[in-house]
């Protein structure tokens, strides 16, 4: 599984001119499931976002994580971050799990960061969604398991 850690002041996302999920100061995680994952692969990086130390603290330094300032998540599901564009002008998205797998782990991966207790939103799997971010830094960090 593959995430996208956007530190952010909020974040909302929108379907058909409705917001459906949305995060004060915290993560907007974008994830996406590719061919192999396990459940085991995703919990574990559920809760390596959870931990992730991306937040300021007192010093200044990245030394604080989501959990540590318990902030909020806006988890949205995004199959293009498994994106193949080693050829081409036009990118493959074959690394990608099944849409009903991916589904199924997208499901663990939001159960695990609710399991936390921090406030969580979410996208709608599948769905054209808007996502607004107000970037925090910009902090963006690449993670995959």
């Amino acid at each position: 599984m593959i995430a996208l850690l956007q530190r952010v002041a909020r974040a909302s996302v929108a379907v058909d001119e409705k917001v459906i999920g949305e995060a004060g100061r915290g993560l907007c995680v974008f994830v996406c499931a590719v061919k192999g994952d396990t459940e085991e692969k995703v919990r574990a990086l559920a809760q390596r976002v959870l931990r992730y130390r991306i937040f300021e603290d007192d010093a200044g330094k990245m030394n604080r994580s989501v959990a540590d300032i318990k902030g909020g998540l806006l988890v949205v599901s995004q199959f293009t971050l498994a994106a193949d564009t080693s050829r081409g002008n036009r990118p493959s998205f074959t690394p990608a799990a099944a849409p009903d797998e991916a589904l199924r782990l997208f499901d663990i991966f939001v159960e695990e960061c609710k399991a936390s207790g921090l406030p969580v939103g979410t996208g709608s799997f599948g769905a054209h969604m808007v996502v607004n971010i107000v970037n925090d830094g910009p902090v963006t960090i690449w993670l995959e398991n």
